[in-house]
């Protein structure tokens, strides 16, 4: 009996160590894929797997070392490895979906997205992948998926980028405006920032132009029928020229009115709330200066920012203290 227990702590003992070494090993690979050298993460992490073959997460990021160095049938032989267990995320099928992807297998991608997404249907990522590999082969069901991705997790950020830039292309700016605004809130270091704050910028000076604010009337969707109608109250604002001034003024406006209407409780919406919000700490100014003036005029900004700036910090301070999310069931499309 002594001898079988002996046994048995040996085992679990060795057993132990390994699975220290891996974990030890794998920390090791993830720094070297931080740093961009593949070829060592590869290596460190096939010695993990020795010592540890069943782990997942080392086999995932093996597949995606491998994918990044553009070895796509290693990496394809490894990620399926990973999607054939009952306990593959969404982020392997994502993986999956890129390398098909990068050998130029569109419809072997597709087909996987949509596999997954049958299993993990609210994945914000998922949706954008797939949406962004329709939108490739000039698809415009491409929408679809982003607008699914928003109602599904409207808290990942990536299919507000992809529909603000699908909305600036049509006659609905009131997407464009709202979606880009969320975007840059939630990634407001993102190098793709610069791009949707000009879209904003843009979208504003076409939602007045194009007279689409006077239509709210005949909207059937009640949120933007809202929207339309109170935005449309702005109109002599607008009719002296779409700036960040003129645009402080009228959203503004916009903010007071929407809340002094009691109808706006039944269509809570987290990203005028933090308007309201920064309006009633002073920093709505700010605010709108940091949206739209790098796109309007970079200098003229920098210029606001000498001028004021304890204004500036504060804003900057809240900006860096918080988190933006919208809310589950914040949908309106």
């Amino acid at each position: 009996m002594k001898k079988l227990t002996l046994l048995f702590t040996m085992c679990f003992v060795l057993a132990y160590a390994q699975a220290q070494d891996s974990k030890q090993m794998h920390e090791n690979a993830k720094i070297f894929m931080r740093q961009g050298d593949y070829a060592n993460a590869i290596l460190v992490l096939n010695r993990a797997l020795q010592s540890d073959p069943k782990n997942m997460a080392i086999t995932k990021d093996l597949a995606l070392s491998y994918y990044l160095q553009k070895d796509n049938d290693k990496a394809l032989e490894t990620i399926k490895i990973v999607i054939d267990n009952d306990d593959a995320d969404d982020q392997a099928y994502q993986i999956a979906g890129n390398i098909y992807k990068q050998q130029e297998q569109p419809k072997e991608a597709e087909k996987l997205y949509k596999k997954a997404l049958k299993k993990f249907p609210a994945s914000g990522p998922l949706y954008n992948d797939l949406g962004e590999l329709l939108w490739s082969q000039k698809n415009y069901d491409a929408i679809k998926q982003w607008e699914k991705g928003i109602e599904e997790d409207p808290s990942y950020s990536r299919n507000y980028y992809n529909a603000t830039r699908f909305y600036f292309l049509t006659t609905d700016k009131v997407w464009s405006v709202l979606y880009g605004e969320i975007f840059v809130n939630m990634e407001p270091l993102s190098s793709k920032t610069p791009e949707i704050k000009q879209i904003l910028l843009d979208s504003y000076k076409k939602l007045f132009t194009n007279t689409e604010a006077e239509q709210g009337t005949k909207e059937k969707n009640a949120f933007v029928k809202k929207y339309l109608q109170v935005i449309a109250k702005q109109m002599p604002v607008a009719e002296t020229g779409i700036n960040t001034e003129t645009l402080s003024m009228i959203r503004t406006r916009f903010i007071l009115e929407w809340f002094n209407d009691k109808s706006s409780s039944k269509l809570p919406f987290k990203l005028f709330e933090q308007q309201q919000q920064l309006l009633r700490e002073g920093m709505f100014e700010a605010y709108n200066q940091w949206l739209f003036g790098p796109a309007q005029n970079l200098t003229a900004y920098q210029s606001w920012i000498g001028l004021h700036p304890k204004e500036a910090e504060a804003f900057n301070k809240f900006q860096t203290g918080r988190i933006f999310k919208i809310p589950q069931g914040q949908y309106y499309k």
